[in-house]
């Protein structure tokens, strides 16, 4: 059968979620502990491959198994054996054919910020420090220019093709002080896009780009003219809509 599950990590400690000959990733903690309680080699399929250091609450994988006991016993049995920074959140039986990423029509992500003078060790792995104070509402209206459909060439690079045109559909900042999250959700993300458009909205934040200079830099579709890309412990895909 074809299982599909929803796996949450604390990417703190991976080279990312695809599998590489010479650093630990999820992927392979994952196969690991499918073979141990499934006695077969399993390739898993995956909706994202998050980057070194990302985070996921709601990453979807699938494989082929011909396990007999059911999928909750199945989830049991992985999270008994599986590294405590993963965990599988649900398992359950699929169409044959199903595959988690190209099957789906939303992803979502979250960029989390600590906004304070004094860094919060407790935050360190889960969201980025930022020292200087930040205009959110600057922030917040130039996020809206991202929704819809783009081309967000200025952002990050197609991770196959060469298309760059994305459509989003959410783009906004929420919590309170000092605690802020970005949350954007689109048909698919360029490499990286997440990240670089958080780096250029800190620059928005912190005055050091108007809302038009943002929007000038969208329509630019020049990488070079976008922030510096934020670093990847503040950002978590938390789920994947079919």
């Amino acid at each position: 059968m074809r299982v599909r599950a929803v796996v949450a990590y604390d990417g703190t400690d991976y080279s990312g979620f695809q599998r590489q000959a010479n650093a630990p990733t999820v992927q392979e903690a994952l196969e690991i502990a499918l073979e141990q309680v499934t006695q077969e080699a399993v390739s898993i399929l995956a909706a994202g491959r998050t980057d070194a250091g990302v985070h996921a609450a709601g990453q979807v994988i699938a494989f082929d198994t011909s396990w007999r006991h059911g999928p909750k016993v199945l989830q049991r049995a992985l999270n008994a054996v599986l590294p405590r920074d993963v965990v599988v959140r649900d398992v359950e039986r699929a169409a044959l054919d199903f595959h988690p990423r190209y099957d789906a029509i939303r992803r979502y992500y979250r960029y989390s910020l600590y906004n304070a003078p004094v860094r919060c060790p407790l935050a360190r792995r889960f969201r980025l420090h930022v020292a200087k104070p930040l205009d959110v509402g600057a922030m917040q209206q130039a996020a809206q220019i991202l929704l819809g459909e783009h081309d967000f060439a200025a952002f990050g690079q197609p991770p196959q093709g060469t298309v760059t045109i994305r459509h989003v559909f959410r783009a906004e900042w929420k919590g309170e002080a000092p605690n802020w999250a970005f949350d954007v959700e689109a048909n698919a993300f360029l490499y990286r896009m997440v990240r670089s458009i958080v780096g250029t909205l800190l620059q928005v934040g912190q005055g050091r780009m108007s809302v038009e200079a943002f929007e000038n830099v969208l329509a630019s579709r020049e990488r070079g003219q976008a922030g510096p890309t934020a670093p990847p412990h503040g950002l978590c895909l938390i789920k994947v809509l079919y």
